[in-house]
């Protein structure tokens, strides 16, 4: 870490008595972005100072705490579900999300998503493989709001985002003392508490602390308590008497859940069903018997430790008001810690066992034409297994990743009149450390809660170690050191009352330094007939460096109409970058990603209704993504054009109802996109993972009988069909979902909610197999549903 060459900026911002504010932070207090008025702020695809949503020349969103608890979240990422032209894959678990903006086209994770924490990117490099960003941090009570923005100024700002930048604002005390207790439990017997409290240390200085603890085994139980964890968060601000503040912050996050990967479903088309023996809805490989595991290298292997994080983050933002008309932002964070993921991944669907061992001898025997007679046993007793039993390969991966940033973004903001100039610089130093170890296949029984078996031929051959039939296939050990510099200036002209127009530029140096440790295979016990270890994956004696140098700039204009108060419209050109990140380079990618957008919307905001729409095109050029086919990093490079509308907003027609809706339409093509290796030419195929349709909407209706509030909503969602593969041959089928819940307000202190998602049990898949190019065929497939049917019960006290 080299952060000392902006460490002076952030002590001339403190010299002058500065402080965090930026607009973002100070309206980030009780909800003041009432969704009728139109005065909502936002501050993400700002230079920092914030602004109305109605005066926005982007297309941004913002969701306060009322949206986001009525959505019920199940994770980070799945708060994105509300923002349109985003399709969102929560179905993994917890963490590890696959995000997709607009278009862009992507293997999977979140390649063109930034998340922020009071304005600051929480780690730099949006994606790397099995870390995106939504893993580092956690939706509780101690976020106020949450701000996205898609395209727009987003390559701009920040770390030059030119897909979507998501900003979760912290909630702040005030001059009055208050807080929150909740506590809730499913009817699959998990629990959590969240809490908070804020107020007053003196009348300039205010407090808020709070976070969350949860604990219990997820809607596919695997017979043990996956999902362990939680996060506090602190923070203090201060507001000097030269219109001056200041915001400190600290979070913990130790939080981990279980990875669901593909399971094995049957599917005739666009019809999908349940595989025999396999709940769709609540169905998991894992097990006890599966959960501890000792590889052939000798690493003991808990299957519990699933995906998550340990990670500790500070931070301090600045607002310094200099004279009338010059002000000083800064905004700094740190964050460091470990990163994990532990998973069950299997490799393609499920065969009989005889058949399972005739191929496993017949590849690993030289020369073999013929498998010799075999017996089958389960590990944990012993027991005979009949060779008709239904079995799949499945491998044990381990990831382990050590990270550390730290970012500061320096901005001086000059107001003459109707103009306002902004110039900044942003400069991150970032690091992670690499230990992969892929492959680990086990033979298991095709079934929830999957049994281990082992297989012995009769020729003395052993065909599997404590139902292991491979060791490691790709071992990885690698460590990447990224700086990032940009100097950027934008310029705002409110011409006339109705009419602002804006410009900006941003010029970035991205350098990386690394090195990859090249691994090599060997027979681990130098025994032919021990097929389970003849080819290991292990580290060899070569290090490969890695250096890469480059800059590009970026830039945007747009302009805002108001037509009258409450309506107006708007538009927007801008090209924007993506620099290759750590996992590009190591495969030899070093292509800049450049996406031209054109934009221009819609926007209507009264006290009965808001209505925002907001049409783009996107053309995309040197786009590169790296995907592991089986466990073989295969590139996948070239370009895309997306062209969409997206609309969100509400209405209210009467008191106590209201409709909120967001929908999405997307035709996004490849034009000159090679996979495999460059060896598939998609060009003409949809883009992977994203439908053409997708929309929401949300009723609410709430009145008042006696002392209580009570709200009843719903949503209703529909994903249209999508394809999982570049090559368009794995069909993902469209599906809805219904999820319902009533909140009652008991004497203004107290609110029980009662949410159930997925109510009609639906199969509706979001992922096929992504180890694979190319078609699973008909029949039974492995593909990832989205989880079955679930009741969530909550107690929240206010004080």
């Amino acid at each position: 870490m080299k952060p000392s060459i902006y460490l002076a900026s952030s002590a001339f911002a403190l010299a002058l008595s500065a402080a965090p504010a930026m607009a973002q932070d100070a309206a980030s207090t009780d909800a003041d972005t009432t969704a009728s008025s139109g005065d909502e702020i936002v501050v993400v695809g700002t230079a920092g100072a914030g602004m109305r949503r109605q005066d926005a020349a982007f297309a941004v969103t913002s969701l306060d705490a009322d949206a986001i608890a009525e959505a019920a979240p199940a994770s980070t990422a799945d708060v994105l579900k509300l923002v349109p032209g985003v399709a969102v894959e929560s179905s993994g678990g917890q963490n590890g999300a696959n995000i997709f903006v607009r278009g862009y086209p992507s293997g999977g994770d979140a390649a063109f998503v930034t998340f922020q924490s009071s304005g600051v990117p929480i780690f730099p490099p949006p994606t790397l493989s099995f870390l995106e960003n939504s893993q580092l941090i956690r939706i509780d009570n101690t976020v106020a709001r949450v701000e996205a923005v898609r395209g727009g100024t987003g390559s701009l700002f920040s770390n030059g985002q030119p897909g979507l930048t998501v900003n979760l604002v912290q909630r702040e005390g005030g001059q009055y003392f208050e807080g929150m207790l909740e506590g809730s439990i499913t009817d699959y017997g998990q629990y959590r508490a969240d809490g908070y409290v804020s107020g007053p240390i003196d009348e300039n200085t205010t407090f808020m602390a709070g976070g969350f603890y949860r604990q219990g085994t997820g809607v596919r139980d695997p017979q043990f308590d996956a999902e362990k964890g939680g996060q506090f968060t602190v923070n203090l601000r201060h507001d000097f008497s030269n219109d001056s503040s200041m915001l400190l912050y600290a979070r913990y996050l130790n939080d981990r859940g279980q990875w669901l990967l593909p399971i094995p479903v049957t599917q005739n088309g666009d019809e999908i069903s349940e595989f025999a023996g396999f709940d769709a809805h609540t169905g998991t490989l894992a097990s006890n018997d599966v959960r501890y595991t000792t590889l052939n290298n000798g690493d003991d292997v808990d299957l519990a430790r699933g995906r998550g994080a340990k990670v500790f983050n500070v931070g301090a933002n600045f607002d310094v008001g200099v004279t009338d008309s010059l002000r000083l932002r800064d905004r700094m964070s740190y964050m460091g810690g470990t990163t994990f993921t532990v998973g069950l991944v299997p490799s393609g669907p499920p065969t009989t066992l005889q058949a399972y061992a005739d191929n496993l001898y017949l590849a690993g025997v030289s020369g073999a034409t013929a498998a010799p007679g075999a017996t089958f046993t389960y590990v944990d007793d012993g027991s005979t297994v009949a060779g008709t039993q239904q079995v799949m390969q499945a491998g044990i991966w381990t990831v382990d990743k050590r990270i550390d940033s730290f970012v500061n973004d320096f901005a001086a903001e000059f107001e003459m009149g109707p103009n306002k100039l902004t110039a900044g610089v942003y400069y991150a130093d970032y690091y992670a450390r690499d230990n992969w170890n892929l492959g680990n296949g086990m033979v298991l029984s095709a079934e929830n809660n999957a049994r281990r078996i082992d297989i012995n031929y009769a020729d003395g051959t052993v065909g599997t170690r404590d139902g292991f039939m491979q060791g490691s296939t790709y071992f990885l050990n690698a460590a990447y050191d990224g700086q990032d510099i940009a100097l950027y200036a934008t310029d705002e002209l409110q011409i006339t009352d109705q009419l602002r127009i804006d410009g900006g530029v941003r010029w970035q140096r991205h350098t990386v330094d690394g090195y990859v440790r090249q691994p090599v295979s060997v027979d681990l016990d130098g025994n032919a007939n021990t097929l389970y270890d003849n080819n290991e994956s292990t580290f060899g004696p070569t290090q490969t460096p890695i250096s890469y140098r480059d800059d590009a700039w970026s830039f945007t204009g747009g302009a805002n109409f108001e037509i009258m108060p409450g309506i107006g419209i708007f538009a927007r050109y801008s090209q924007g970058k993506s620099f290759p990140q750590f996992d590009n380079l190591r495969e030899g990618v070093t292509d800049i990603a450049t996406v031209k957008t054109v934009e221009g919307g819609l926007k209507v905001s009264g006290p009965m209704i808001r209505f925002y729409a907001t049409g783009f095109h996107n053309d995309f050029d040197g786009l590169s993504s790296v995907q592991l086919v089986g466990t073989t990093p295969t590139v996948a490079s070239g370009g895309a054009e997306a062209t969409g509308v997206e609309v969100d907003g509400s209405v209210g027609p009467f008191y106590g109802f209201s409709l909120g809706f967001a929908g999405t339409y997307l035709d996004a093509t490849y034009q000159d996109f090679f996979t495999g290796n460059g060896t598939i030419d998609n060009t003409g195929n949809r883009v992977q993972r994203q439908p053409k349709w997708q929309w929401r909407v949300t009723p609410s209706y709430e009145l008042e009988v006696g002392g209580f509030r009570p709200t009843v909503y719903a949503t209703v969602q529909y994903y249209g069909d999508r394809f999982s593969d570049p090559e368009n041959q794995q069909l993902l089928p469209s599906f809805y979902q219904l999820d319902a819940g009533v909140s009652v307000d008991v004497m203004e202190r107290l609110n029980l909610r009662v949410t159930g998602t997925n109510l009609t049990n639906e199969i509706g898949l979001t992922e096929g197999n992504p180890r694979i190019i190319g078609s699973q065929g008909s029949g039974t497939i492995l593909a990832r549903p989205i989880l079955g049917r679930s009741f969530t019960f909550s107690a929240a006290y206010k004080f």
